[in-house]
């Protein structure tokens, strides 16, 4: 039986650009770096949920694809044809102007839906994410 979902995986274009993104411009802490011959294991997480990891993982030519589709995945994510998922916040636009003011590229500023706050924002890869502040039951 399935008991939860531990990993998820963003793909980014440079892992070290991206790691700089996530840990110093979204507070993330870094669960593992680990190098592996060629191979980086690179994981991120938010600081409050300890039992879940990002990977940031740059599709490349070898591990797990070949160089065509490494070459489409990459140029998926250049376009900004990626949305990588939702994050939650407390408060929306408090969190859009702290992220703001670290340089965050927002698609989208705070605005009312029926599900409660959300503004959506862009990694450095050109990955796009919902910032949503759910509305209360």
């Amino acid at each position: 039986m399935i008991t939860k979902m531990s990993h998820a995986t963003v793909y980014v274009t440079d892992q070290e650009k991206a790691l700089e993104f996530y840990r110093d411009k979204l507070g993330f802490v870094v669960r593992t770096d680990a190098t592996m011959g060629s191979f980086r294991w690179l994981t991120v997480g938010p600081q409050g949920q300890p039992d879940f990891e990002i990977a940031l993982m740059e599709p490349a030519p070898g591990f797990l694809y070949d160089e065509e589709t490494a070459a489409q995945i990459r140029a998926l994510i250049e376009k900004g044809a990626l949305g990588a998922g939702v994050f939650d916040t407390d408060d929306c636009q408090a969190t859009y102007e702290e992220l703001k003011s670290k340089g965050v590229e927002f698609m989208q500023p705070p605005s009312e839906r029926p599900y409660g706050i959300e503004a959506l924002f862009k990694d450095n890869s050109g990955n796009w994410f919902s910032l949503t502040e759910r509305k209360e039951a």
